[in-house]
């Protein structure tokens, strides 16, 4: 007599009844799986955009921070501070490192956190935080004053500076800058996301990257606006700006933006070296009114320039205007 044996359930069928039943812990496990493939995947994309982008400067190291920074030209010192998300490449591409350094020692540093700058977890990088430590950096290099110019988020930063160290900075450029406290549910979302501790690294490793790349253009159409993006801007390193690293950092700075301009606001007119003030009349990012209108009010000393038809990259469209912002700060330092 033959005995039948009853067939085992194959693997196929045992995964589609297993997600049949427990379809919540299915979706879990798969959500984590993919999760873990696009770490991966970032991982290997960051390792290969800084194989691209290698470093073109020098290294030191200030108070347990790794700051990587270049220096070009002779002459009067002057220090070039980017942007939130930006790095060097931002002034390179714009040309007005080259513009500068034929009358000036040009000194540009990548900001903790971005291009190959380090950002040490124990450290809340606030504009004075960011200043101190650039103060420090600068003595090292030799440099006991300079003229600041500060774009963006790097103009609160030369603002702390000039605030906190007044003796090294002997002008101050600012453009594009966010002074004031207001509203921002720019930042707000932001902070929701990549800034929080913990929560931040998992999106910052895994989701946000890919989100970064997808909305590039219409990032760069905020920036920019309403004039196009500039052939010269290709220079820019996308691929090191969507870094899981970078883009943490760029949270982070954001989430600080409200309550640094909060604190920085108090200093204001305290400041006495020249200080000219640049905006594009058409920013989609920061009202003009609201910030640099209300800063030169606020600075009695200081000389405003509103750039007309120009968004908030003016170091790119306008790379000539912002020179002759420099130029003009410098001649006042003279009498």
């Amino acid at each position: 007599m033959r005995i039948l044996k009853k067939r085992s359930p194959s693997l196929t069928a045992t995964t589609l009844h297993a997600l049949a039943e427990y379809p919540f812990a299915s979706a879990v496990v798969a959500a984590v799986g993919l999760m873990a493939a696009a770490a991966v995947v970032n991982r290997r994309l960051a390792d290969k955009a800084q194989r691209d982008n290698p470093p073109q400067g020098r290294f030191i190291d200030i108070d347990g921070v790794r700051l990587h920074y270049v220096e070009r030209g002779s002459g009067r010192p002057l220090v070039l501070l980017h942007g939130n998300g930006s790095m060097i490449q931002d002034f390179e591409s714009s040309g007005l490192i080259d513009l500068a350094a034929k009358d000036y020692r040009v000194i540009v540093f990548d900001r903790p956190g971005f291009g190959h700058s380090l950002r040490p977890r124990n450290v809340v990088w606030t504009p004075a935080a960011q200043a101190d430590l650039f103060k420090d950096a600068l003595a090292y290099i030799g440099v006991e004053k300079a003229i600041v110019l500060g774009h963006s988020w790097g103009a609160s930063v030369a603002i702390a500076l000039a605030s906190r160290h007044p003796s090294t900075v002997e002008a101050l450029i600012l453009a594009s800058g966010y002074y004031f406290p207001t509203a921002r549910t720019d930042a707000m979302m932001a902070m929701a996301g990549p800034a929080i501790p913990g929560f931040g690294d998992i999106l910052s490793h895994t989701i946000s990257p890919i989100l970064s790349r997808l909305m590039w253009p219409a990032m760069l159409r905020q920036l920019f606006g309403p004039k196009s993006v500039p052939q010269k801007f290709d220079g820019f390193p996308k691929s090191l700006a969507v870094r899981p690293s970078q883009l943490r950092a760029g949270a982070a700075e954001a989430a600080l933006m409200v309550p640094a301009a909060m604190l920085s606001a108090k200093t204001y007119g305290e400041l006495a070296m020249p200080v000219t003030i640049l905006a594009g009349e058409d920013d989609r990012l920061i009202d003009i009114d609201e910030q640099s209108g209300r800063l030169h009010d606020e600075i009695k000393h200081s000389k405003m320039h509103r750039v007309p038809d120009a968004g908030h990259m003016i170091q790119q469209s306008n790379t000539a205007d912002l020179m002759a912002a420099v130029e003009e700060a410098a001649a006042g330092t003279l009498h």
